[in-house]
């Protein structure tokens, strides 16, 4: 999934918060209802300017900022 053309990050908007290309709706907030539970029809239902493509390359954004994080072992 090629996150990069759906997902925008401008400092304009949400105070430079990713969101969905076009909107105002924050990944943080698509990833947020799928987590608790909302299914994918009921966000399309919910915000029909949305696509299955927009939810997908939600996850993918997230999936990348995970992959990219990096945890270091504190000494005890």
């Amino acid at each position: 999934m090629d996150w990069q053309s759906r997902i925008v990050i401008d400092p304009n908007v949400l105070v430079g918060k990713p969101v969905i290309k076009g909107t105002r709706l924050a990944v943080e907030f698509v990833i947020e209802l799928l987590a608790q539970g909302w299914t994918k029809e009921d966000v399309l239902r919910n915000y029909p300017g949305l696509t299955v493509e927009d939810m997908q390359a939600c996850l993918a954004y997230a999936s990348n900022l995970l992959k990219s994080e990096r945890v270091y072992p504190l000494a005890s």
